[in-house]
C-alpha cells in the first residue's frame, strides 16, 4: 500500500510517502514561513525527487485535527483537492494519535500536547500494549495542561509505566509538568518530538484496515473547540445583549 501523508496540524508542516513498511521520502520544515507557502512546494519537490506519478498513490492520509485552525484548513484542503483530482480516498488520522505514532515500540505511555493557547492544550495519553498495539488511553482534547498531568499522575502510578511528554506544548509548559507530575517522565529528543508524515502515514495504514477512509468529498477537520474568531463574535453578541 502506498500512502501521501500531510500534517500541517501544528508549526510543523511535513509531507512523506509510505509505502507497505518503508519510507520512500519525508520532508519536513519547521520554520517561519506559513502552511500555504510550503505545503504544495513539498509534496511536489518530494515526488519529483522519487519519481512518484500521484495517480500511483492507493490513499491520502491528512492529519484530521485538532490543531492551529488555519493549519488544518490548508493540510484538510490540500488533501481533499488532491483526493477528488486523483479519486483517492482520505484517510482521516487524529493529529494527537499520529504524533504518539513516533513512539511505536515503546512500552511507557505516551502523552503528546500541543499548544493551544490560554493556557490549554490539545492532548491525549496513548500507548503501545506489547510495543505494537496502540491503545487510547485518554481519548484527544482541549483543556488545561494541569489536568492531562494529574491523569498521566493516575495512570502512571496504576499501570506502573513512565511517561513520555511531547509536541509544541512541551517546552510551553515544560515548568508546570515539571512542577505537578509526580510518576517517572521523560522528553521526546528533537527528531521525535514533533509531527512526522511517516508515523501520520502509520496510523492511517492500521486505520484503513479498520475501514476507516472516507471518499475525499467528505472530509472535513476535527477542531474539538470554536475558533478564537468565533469566540471573540460570541463575547461581542453577548456583550451587545447586555
Amino acid at each position: 500500500m502506498r500512502v501521501l501523508a500531510i500534517d500541517s496540524s501544528g508549526l510543523t508542516a511535513t509531507v512523506g510517502i509510505v509505502e507497505d513498511t518503508q519510507t520512500i521520502a519525508e520532508y519536513t520544515v519547521n520554520y517561519k514561513k506559513t502552511h500555504s507557502q510550503t505545503l504544495l512546494p513539498m509534496i511536489d519537490e518530494m515526488t519529483r525527487m522519487v519519481d512518484l506519478d500521484l495517480s500511483d498513490l492507493d490513499a491520502i492520509a491528512v492529519a484530521g485535527g485538532p490543531g492551529s485552525f488555519t493549519g488544518l484548513r490548508i493540510g484538510s484542503a490540500t488533501a481533499k483537492g488532491l483526493g477528488l483530482a486523483l479519486n483517492k480516498p482520505i484517510i482521516s488520522v487524529p493529529t494527537l494519535e499520529g504524533i504518539a505514532c513516533n513512539f511505536y515500540g515503546t512500552d511507557a505511555i505516551i502523552c503528546p500536547m500541543m499548544d493551544a493557547r490560554r493556557q490549554q492544550v490539545y492532548t491525549g495519553i496513548y500507548h503501545f500494549a506489547g510495543g505494537t498495539e496502540f491503545e487510547e488511553l485518554v481519548a484527544q482534547e482541549a483543556g488545561p495542561v494541569e489536568d492531562i498531568i494529574k491523569k498521566c499522575n493516575e495512570l502512571g502510578q496504576k499501570l506502573g509505566k513512565p511517561v513520555i511528554f511531547l509536541g509544541d506544548g512541551v517546552p510551553v509548559y515544560k515548568d508546570i509538568i515539571e512542577e505537578l507530575c509526580n510518576v517517572e517522565h521523560s522528553y521526546a529528543p528533537a527528531h521525535l518530538s514533533r509531527q512526522r508524515a511517516g508515523a501520520v502515514a502509520i496510523r492511517a495504514m492500521k486505520l484503513y484496515e479498520e475501514g476507516k477512509a472516507e471518499p475525499a468529498s467528505d472530509h472535513a477537520p476535527i477542531y474539538l473547540r470554536k475558533s478564537q474568531a468565533e469566540r471573540e463574535l460570541e463575547a461581542k453578541g453577548k456583550k451587545l445583549e447586555e
